[in-house]
């Protein structure tokens, strides 16, 4: 971490340390603001494990060189874990927000998820803390798995865009909400695939970049989507 900061020292990059800790800030402000001011139902709880899995990414990414304890590599495997719960989390999301349940559809996408958890916890050798990079932490997967990484978390990300458009037309309740989520999908799957054509060498950073952007769903999704899905408040 003190490496870190001395080879960036007073500069200020897109995905430079200061953002990363201050993502992870605002993450997590973000989700202590839910449980403060929204009562726990089901659409609650996703949102609020949503915004701690996104700030654990940046904790880990701003833990690239080592800190609390734990190594590059291990901080590594919690970000790609808490990463790859991410599809399976908006997918119930939405169903919930629809008050409409796919439970092979649910099932399929926690079992993807957990066993890549598994893949990135147990697996010897299975990511790398490659490097403290200017613009973002690379973390590297490697193995059989790894190549099939980027066709679970695009494949899944699509499908949550598909089922939320379509609830939303046959739900017209909650179609607002659902909307808004859609929205909070596009706010970081569009920028993140417009950097990757510009730039081919930005595919060694998807996690960090895709992350990065993934900001303004977490803004989104207190903002929009939980009123528009009328969770009940907290009076204080």
């Amino acid at each position: 971490m003190n490496r870190m900061y001395k080879k960036y020292a007073n500069k200020m990059y897109c995905f430079s340390p200061p953002v990363m800790l201050a993502t992870f800030a605002l993450e997590f402000g973000l989700a202590f603001y839910v449980i403060w001011r929204y009562k726990m139902n089901i659409i609650s709880r996703l949102v609020f494990i949503l915004l701690v899995c996104l700030g654990l990414f940046q904790l880990a990414e701003y833990m690239i060189c080592g800190g609390l304890g734990l190594t590059g590599i291990e901080w590594a495997r919690v970000g790609y874990m808490s990463i790859s719960l991410l599809p399976a989390l908006g997918i119930h999301l939405i169903m919930a927000i629809a008050n409409k349940i796919n439970w092979p559809l649910l099932l399929a996408a926690y079992g993807t998820a957990v066993a890549y958890m598994l893949y990135f916890l147990l697996g010897p050798g299975t990511v790398i803390a490659q490097e403290c990079a200017p613009n973002y932490a690379v973390f590297s997967a490697h193995g059989f798995g790894a190549l099939l990484y980027g066709f679970y978390y695009y494949g899944w990300l699509l499908v949550a865009v598909g089922l939320a458009t379509y609830l939303a037309r046959i739900k017209p309740k909650n179609a607002r909400a659902l909307r808004w989520t859609v929205i909070g999908y596009a706010t970081f799957i569009i920028p993140t695939t417009i950097a990757n054509i510009i730039d081919p060498r930005t595919l060694a950073a998807i996690p960090s970049i895709m992350c990065g952007f993934a900001v303004l769903l977490a803004i989104i999704l207190v903002w929009q989507v939980l009123p528009l899905s009328r969770v009940p408040r907290i009076k204080h």
